[in-house]
């Protein structure tokens, strides 16, 4: 007897991975990165990594870059022109240098073509896209949200999860809704700054010194400032402010760094949680007053990683639990790392939840599952099939 209707299945929610099954080829996945964001640099560092590291005897892999003006072009499989590297100038995407031809995709989905001088170059279809984007124009639900119009499916967290993970502010309205501490802050708003400054400068000024301030929409350490006086706020807030004019001035929580790493589970299952980690800086390596860019990203001798990290039993259940609740307390989905700071008296505050953490050689999120029983390349397969499992549904 044939299907019912309420139980023929759903071409939309059919399974990305068996219809690629049936067709006996390997997935086809464009790895994305650059981006306009400040963090363009790092988003190629990122795919220089991944593009090194994964399978391509289970994938099809299309590296596609994007400018910083925003144009999208094919680009040269080559991993080592995309790694960062302080004895030359930043990587930059662009059409004429690394970039070999401008894409086009037809709206509602469809083929690929890439607009060569020498004519159009039909790519074929996309059956996922893993976004390597870091900060606004990526990591912020943008290209999340173009992908959902195409009918395409992407690693890592969807529209709504990926803007609150973007905003600092909103992830602590959503942590602090769940019952999830965070540190105590001031939202240094653009049209209040420029109607009520003294205000705002009165309101940070309660806050506990030293404070920490941040733009409120930008990651890999980018415009933060500590600051230990009220004569430096000031220029804190505007230095911030240079990279996005929405500020977080929050109060400086004394306690170690530890990082967590949070997979999807597969279908209804529970998300996986890594074994925590702890950043150790080192001064006398070059190490800044706190993790900022240069001791992120450029000075590897200055940062010791240590996983798992050396904590209590009860504190390592309490923060991977707590980890835990943060993914899905965003809705997080494919991965996220969730970074804390770990009181003197074993409690855990969240300081950031990252919805497109750093995925370089140097790079925590990977390097925690790896100490906890998963490689690299495993773990970039596993959430290109976590993607492909997804229903391509907005409302999944």
């Amino acid at each position: 007897m044939p299907d019912s209707p309420a139980t023929q299945p759903t071409p939309s929610l059919e399974s990305s991975r068996d219809a690629i099954r049936r067709d006996k080829r390997k997935p086809r996945v464009a790895v994305v990165f650059g981006g306009r964001s400040g963090e363009h640099t790092i988003s190629c560092a990122t795919a220089a990594g991944v593009l090194s590291a994964i399978d391509r005897d289970r994938y099809d892999v299309l590296p596609i870059g994007i400018t910083p003006t925003g144009q999208w072009v094919l680009v040269d499989d080559d991993p080592a022109a995309l790694a960062l590297d302080d004895s030359r100038p930043p990587v930059r995407i662009t059409a004429d240098g690394l970039g070999r031809g401008e894409l086009a995709v037809r709206l509602g989905g469809g083929a690929l073509t890439a607009l060569t001088p020498t004519g159009p170059n039909v790519l074929g279809d996309v059956d996922v896209v893993l976004p390597l984007l870091h900060g606004p124009y990526g990591e912020d639900g943008t290209i999340q949200g173009m992908l959902e119009m195409l009918g395409i499916r992407y690693v890592g967290c969807g529209v709504l999860a990926s803007a609150a993970g973007m905003d600092k502010q909103v992830t602590k309205v959503l942590l602090n809704a769940a019952g999830i501490a965070t540190a105590p802050h001031v939202v240094v708003g653009p049209h209040r700054w420029s109607r009520d400054r003294d205000a705002v400068l009165g309101e940070c000024e309660a806050l506990d010194y030293p404070l920490f301030v941040k733009p409120a929409r930008a990651g890999s350490s980018l415009g933060i400032t500590k600051v230990e006086r009220g004569d430096d706020l000031l220029a804190a807030i505007e230095a911030a402010r240079a990279v996005d004019p929405k500020v977080l001035v929050e109060t400086g929580i004394i306690g170690r760094e530890i990082e967590v790493a949070v997979l999807g589970g597969h279908g209804d299952a529970a998300p996986r949680v890594a074994e925590p980690g702890e950043i150790v800086m080192d001064a006398s390596h070059g190490a800044g007053e706190f993790y900022d860019y240069q001791t992120k990203y450029l000075a590897h001798e200055a940062v010791q990683m240590v996983c798992p990290a050396p904590i209590a039993p009860d504190e390592r259940e309490l923060i991977m639990s707590t980890a835990a609740e943060a993914f899905l307390a965003i809705g997080g989905e494919g991965l996220t790392r969730v970074d804390f700071f770990l009181t003197e008296d074993g409690r855990p505050i969240v300081n950031e939840v990252n919805t497109m953490p750093g995925f370089t050689p140097f790079s925590m999120y990977p390097y925690m599952w790896n100490v906890t029983g998963m490689d690299y390349p495993t773990l970039i397969g596993e959430l290109i099939d976590l993607a492909l499992e997804r229903p391509d549904d907005v409302n999944r």
